[in-house]
């Protein structure tokens, strides 16, 4: 089995406020990122994927053809959007970088092809915070 990854970058604007609470909960829970002006990352984005490579190739995917499908369906959506107002993925969910790493793994896994599949999602918030997703 070999593993592909391919690097996005995408700037995005979120807050982190849970609305059953009030102000000053929201405020002890998540402090800044409760900013009700919002708040912004330079979001890293690997997506990885895994298979057998083709004989004729020797690719398990064309990673062009991995960034084109990242980009149109993910960074397009993304990249420079709030994530609260206008992901319409991300609508009804707490904006955490983690759901948003299951939200990305849910917008990709329609558009891969048959024999190549999807192995995780790793998001860099900042340089120091990551999530890594590998699915259910």
């Amino acid at each position: 089995m070999v593993y592909l990854t391919r690097k996005e970058h995408f700037n995005a604007a979120h807050k982190l406020y849970n609305p059953a609470w009030d102000r000053q909960k929201n405020e002890e829970v998540f402090g800044k990122c409760a900013n009700e002006n919002w708040h912004g990352h330079n979001f890293e984005l690997y997506v990885t994927v895994k298979g057998n490579p083709d004989p004729e190739t020797g690719f398990i995917f064309d990673v062009k053809k991995l960034s084109k499908i990242i980009q149109e369906h993910i960074i397009e959506k993304l990249d420079h959007k709030n994530l609260n107002l206008d992901v319409d993925f991300m609508q009804g969910k707490m904006c955490s970088t983690e759901n948003l790493a299951i939200g990305i793994w849910n917008e990709l896994l329609p558009h891969l092809p048959p024999g190549v599949t999807l192995h995780s999602i790793k998001l860099y918030e900042t340089p120091r915070i990551y999530v890594e997703y590998y699915g259910d």
